[in-house]
């Protein structure tokens, strides 16, 4: 959890306390512990948020999902347990939601017929009529909550709206499992767009998507389908051509001859709004050869941008400084958008 934990945002005396309360081998106090150090932390968030800080306060709700999800890595198919975890990560974004200053609401999003998403909505403040909005779509089986305390400010500071997704449904009881393999996910990438050019606050000439951590084919695949995106933060098809280049070498030379090259870059093609490539650098692809992939794509896709994060501990997606730089790509693309000149 410390490795994985942004700079700053980790206390290790604090940990270090969790662990020493801890009985070896008891599975009850590894989950009695982490809990409890969740909820501390959550009502210690909102103190100091209701008093006036709001910034520590995200930071303080950050680190009590962190604590739910470690309280949740033994418990296997205990429902109850799993239940009670995503509820008080639920009640960590419900906490901060209600104490912006632009104060956000859950909002149901029609996908499936037996299977709507959720979605949070965090409007910009002081900002009249429709606003050129973000939306932020979660990795297949990845919570919203986490992304929306991380992305909130960056979106406010720049005067856009945030929308935050993912794809395990209503309530703290996900039913994503039955899902997987069942349906095309990348369809819902086109409902979430439905429901955010149906509100009356949302520029829907100047919607930006963005995946939660930057890489991210799913979302990829999904705009390939959808022209109405303004701009995307995501893989550009990039893991596909990897998976291509990978399965192609396992391959007689009578079957790759049939398979697509590394250079048909059939994703990127069919996308038609700005593309930005977040690449963490110690991430799952390296840099050299995605520079080669993006100059590829250049040939069709002009508007396309690689940038390669120099990350600290953990995630890329959790480094703050390198939040700001996408979502300031985000809004001098929103800004410029042919919708918006016209």
């Amino acid at each position: 959890m410390l490795d994985t934990t942004p700079k700053g945002e980790g206390e290790l005396a604090e940990c270090l306390a969790v662990v020493q309360r801890i009985c070896h081998g008891d599975e009850e106090s590894w989950y009695r512990e982490w809990v409890r150090s969740a909820e501390m932390m959550r009502m210690a968030a909102l103190a100091v948020a209701d008093a006036g800080a709001l910034e520590a306060g995200r930071r303080k709700w950050l680190r009590a999902i962190e604590y739910y999800d470690v309280a949740a890595s033994p418990i296997g198919t205990c429902v109850m347990r799993r239940q009670a975890i995503a509820a008080g990560i639920r009640a960590c974004a419900s906490d901060y939601l209600g104490l912006a200053v632009s104060q956000g609401e859950v909002v149901t999003i029609s996908w499936r017929d037996d299977y709507p998403l959720e979605a949070y909505f965090l409007p910009a403040s002081d900002r009249d009529g429709p606003v050129p909005t973000v939306i932020c779509v979660c990795e297949p089986g990845q919570r919203k909550e986490r992304s929306l305390l991380r992305l909130a400010g960056h979106a406010a500071e720049r005067g856009l709206s945030l929308l935050v997704v993912d794809l395990l449904g209503p309530g703290p009881d996900s039913r994503f499992d039955e899902i997987v393999g069942h349906h095309d996910l990348e369809s819902a990438i086109g409902s979430v767009m439905d429901y955010a050019c149906d509100r009356d606050d949302v520029d829907d000439h100047r919607i930006a998507i963005l995946a939660d951590d930057w890489c991210s084919s799913f979302v990829a695949r999904g705009i390939a389908c959808d022209p109405r995106y303004a701009a995307a933060v995501c893989d550009a098809g990039l893991w596909d051509i990897h998976e291509r280049v990978c399965l192609s070498h396992r391959l007689t030379p009578d079957e790759r001859a049939g398979l697509p090259g590394a250079s048909d870059c059939r994703v990127a093609r069919q996308i038609m709004c700005p593309l930005l490539v977040a690449l963490p650098k110690a991430g799952w692809l390296r840099a050299d050869i995605a520079s080669r992939l993006v100059a590829q794509m250049k040939r069709e896709h002009l508007d396309v941008t690689l940038e390669v994060v120099a990350s600290h501990q953990g995630c890329a997606a959790d480094n703050a400084q390198a939040n700001a730089a996408v979502f300031d790509w985000i809004a001098a693309r929103l800004a410029s958008s042919p919708q918006l000149r016209s």
